[in-house]
């Protein structure tokens, strides 16, 4: 998967000239002014950017990302678009219960976003990019996840089995019954 890293380069590369500003862009759930048929609020996802003051944790600004906040954040941009393309194909590290926060930050920091682009990583890029530890809980989830599927599928079997032996089980149930009737009309006749 070292083709998503050609993606993040280019974000590593372009440095944030404003030193003393953190912006993150995310998705925000936005309540339209339509409702469904049933009188229920759709909500569509709008894109914003927080901005906050280094060494200031008070003061936040969170507003729908306009052209202007993608111009002048446009590294923090590029992350969250590099990051929303690796989610849509994979877990996202957030689901990744065995990362603690600072785990989870170094990740997001150097472009992984999803736990399958974690364990995937070449020997070289985790070496470089400090992520073993990190790398190797990936695994372990990845693989446990494949267990829990072949667990999965196999219940899923097993019920599909048992219906069929339930199905059957009647058909036997109607077969002796009409058996029962045929000797008891030749008994009677």
């Amino acid at each position: 998967m070292d083709m998503d890293f050609a993606l993040f380069r280019p974000v590593a590369d372009n440095l944030n000239d404003e030193r003393n500003v953190r912006a993150r862009f995310y998705d925000k759930a936005v309540k339209t002014d339509k409702t469904t048929k049933n009188g229920l609020p759709i909500f569509k996802n709008v894109t914003y950017v927080e901005i906050r003051l280094k060494d200031n944790s008070t003061e936040v600004f969170n507003q729908p990302a306009s052209a202007e906040k993608i111009k002048r954040f446009p590294r923090e941009y590029e992350l969250y678009q590099a990051a929303k393309k690796q989610t849509a194909t994979g877990t996202p590290l957030e689901q990744f219960a065995f990362l603690s926060a600072a785990e989870l930050e170094t990740c997001r920091n150097r472009g992984v976003f999803t736990v399958e682009n974690l364990a995937d990583l070449s020997a070289e890029k985790i070496q470089s990019l400090g992520l073993q530890n990190e790398q190797r809980l990936a695994k372990l989830f990845l693989q446990k996840a494949r267990e829990n599927n072949v667990i999965a599928a196999f219940a899923h079997k097993e019920e599909e089995y048992k219906a069929t032996i339930e199905k059957l089980m009647e058909k036997v149930k109607l077969l002796t019954q009409q058996l029962e009737k045929q000797k008891n009309r030749k008994k009677g006749g």
